[in-house]
């Protein structure tokens, strides 16, 4: 995989309603001191209460300073005060750096709450040096991350949290013992899932895989763990070579399926029953292995800018980024590979191009901006689509931008001024229940993209699928129908209201719809086939994208008139 753009690097790379509730409400960003410290308190909480009796990762400085003196042979000055600069003597030049970053990026997005798309560019999402996090973890820091090594943190952190649940399936049956599995401390868990990753899904010569782990371990925790890493790591290459992997046997009931196929595919199991319930079992398949690929990427021109698709063209045949035109929308460019290059090349923080999916560029489609309107994009950080319908403006009417992120607003607005319209988006910190209720302005149109699941963009929220439950279902669905009935007083009459989830599930999407119209006879259905191409329509006049069918991400709208 080429790698999911830091969202820091570029705010607009994922649609708002990509999070959850709890993500949306809140306005600490993970790449806090805050959060660092929370992440370090709960792994430390972990070890405590999980494994006393072990070594417990977050108090490695004393004892990695002894554990490396007496197993790699690494020597080390006296410790001074917490300076950077100061602290090049607790570099260790035989440990893997990718494997190391890769287990501290784990560690921190399945303990600290990190999101894996923050993490993924160097300097980025991680504080102003990733070795420091790499340092306060595992004691010790590595060199730093060339191109190669970024790549591959990239490619592992991804596939790792992606294949969690079949690679956790096969360390249990190679343990066998689940105990050992479910007491197992938090960093060992992590070099393992490395281990696994690479040997069954990455195809890496699998001697050097065992060695480098072997490693990691033993100087990270103690020459129990790497004893243990090798003898597991080397029962799964005998395995593989003679191809007896043990993988779970899909028959039985439907509930045994579902399991078989969870593991199988590394899905939930409720997400599975939920999409053979709506799907059938073969499309379900085909949607896990769609998420389950590497996903490519769009790249939107900035024409507010005066940035022409035809100009990002010449750019990236410029830079050799291999590319094709979208077939659906004249401002996006699609990649597949290259994206380091795009960013390392200053494109984006230039603000001469947007990284956004043609999904969420079609959602606009679906609005249809056009100049002199005035337009509420009432859940709107961190603004992709807030600044597409701004470039549509061509600098008259008005994009009022209301969120209650206060932080990732303020990145919004930062975006606009970068991008050149800032005349036309005004930013407001509000919760929209709220703001419906004391505001007294009728807006011509109105986007809900509201929270939801997210089960439309899980080939490049690849830990996405394990922050869901299925009870946040319920929750999401009761969110969004307040949020619908807020923002249709924010609609004057005749105006336009765009309902927009980034879901493939029929309850945030024809269902909210529905119910909303029953509750509000006023409104009615506005076909999309008049804005979107028309194999994107549904029977019911709504706009649809599905991975397996369009190869973009899942994304809903619907577009309501007021009479």
């Amino acid at each position: 995989m080429e790698g999911t753009i830091s969202r820091l690097y570029s705010p607009l790379f994922l649609s708002h309603s990509n999070l959850s509730l709890s993500e949306k409400l809140q306005s600490q960003s993970t790449s806090s001191p805050l959060m660092a410290d929370a992440f370090s308190f709960r792994v430390r909480a972990i070890n405590s209460s999980v494994i006393r009796d072990k070594v417990s990762i977050s108090r490695p400085l004393k004892f990695v300073k002894r554990a490396r003196q007496e197993n790699s042979g690494v020597s080390r000055k006296k410790e001074g005060p917490q300076n950077p600069a100061k602290n090049k003597h607790k570099l260790n030049l035989e440990i893997s750096p990718h494997r190391a970053v890769s287990a501290v990026r784990l560690m921190r997005i399945e303990l600290g709450g990190a999101f894996a798309d923050l993490l993924n560019e160097k300097g980025k999402g991680s504080g102003d040096n990733e070795m420091g996090y790499v340092e306060r973890t595992l004691g010790f820091c590595t060199r730093d991350l060339d191109d190669r090594d970024l790549r591959l943190v990239t490619e592992v952190v991804g596939g790792a949290i992606r294949w969690r649940r079949f690679l956790d399936h096969l360390i249990v049956s190679l343990c066998h013992d689940e105990k050992t599995f479910r007491n197992m401390e938090p960093l060992l868990l992590q070099i393992l899932r490395i281990g696994f990753y690479e040997i069954v899904k990455l195809d890496m010569p699998p001697y050097a895989v065992v060695d480098e782990n072997v490693r990691l371990a033993k100087i990270a925790l103690r020459p129990g763990a790497g004893n243990m890493v090798n003898g597991i790591l080397r029962k799964l290459v005998l395995l593989k070579e003679k191809n007896s992997l043990p993988l779970p046997i899909l028959e039985g009931d439907d509930r045994t399926r579902a399991r078989a196929l969870a593991t199988l595919h590394s899905h939930p199991v409720w997400m599975v029953r939920r999409w053979i319930k709506y799907l059938g079992q073969e499309e379900a398949e085909r949607l896990m292995m769609w998420n389950n690929s590497a996903p490519s990427f769009s790249l939107r021109a900035n024409t507010g800018k005066g940035f022409t698709r035809a100009d990002l063209v010449m750019r990236l045949n410029m830079l050799k980024v291999p590319h094709e035109l979208s077939m659906h929308l004249d401002d996006f460019v699609r990649i597949t590979t290259g994206m380091q290059i795009v960013i390392q090349a200053g494109l984006l923080k230039e603000g001469l191009c947007s990284v956004q999916d043609e999904s969420a560029g079609m959602v606009v489609s679906v609005m249809d901006p056009q100049p002199g309107e005035n337009i509420v994009d009432c859940c709107a950080a961190p603004g992709g689509k807030s600044l597409f319908m701004a470039s549509r403006l061509s600098g008259r009417g008005m994009v009022s931008a209301v969120d209650v992120n206060e932080g990732r607003l303020r990145i919004l607005k930062e975006t606009a001024k970068l991008h050149e319209v800032e005349d036309v988006v005004t930013t407001i910190h509000a919760d929209l229940r709220i703001f419906a209720e004391k505001n007294t302005v009728k807006f011509d149109k109105v986007l809900l993209d509201v929270p939801c699941s997210g089960l439309g963009v899980l080939s490049k929220r690849a830990d996405l699928r394990w922050n869901r439950r299925l009870e946040d279902m319920e929750e999401l669905n009761n969110l969004q129908d307040e949020l619908l009935d807020a923002a249709l007083t924010l609609t004057k009459a005749g105006g336009i209201l765009v309902y927009s989830t980034c879901s493939i599930d029929p309850e945030e999407n024809e269902e909210r719809v529905a119910a909303f119209l029953q509750r509000h006879p006023e409104f009615r259905i506005d076909p999309a086939d008049r804005y979107v191409p028309p194999a994107f329509v549904t029977e019911s006049g709504f706009y649809f994208s599905n991975p397996v069918k369009h190869s973009l991400d899942g994304s809903f709208a619907a577009r309501l008139i007021r009479s």
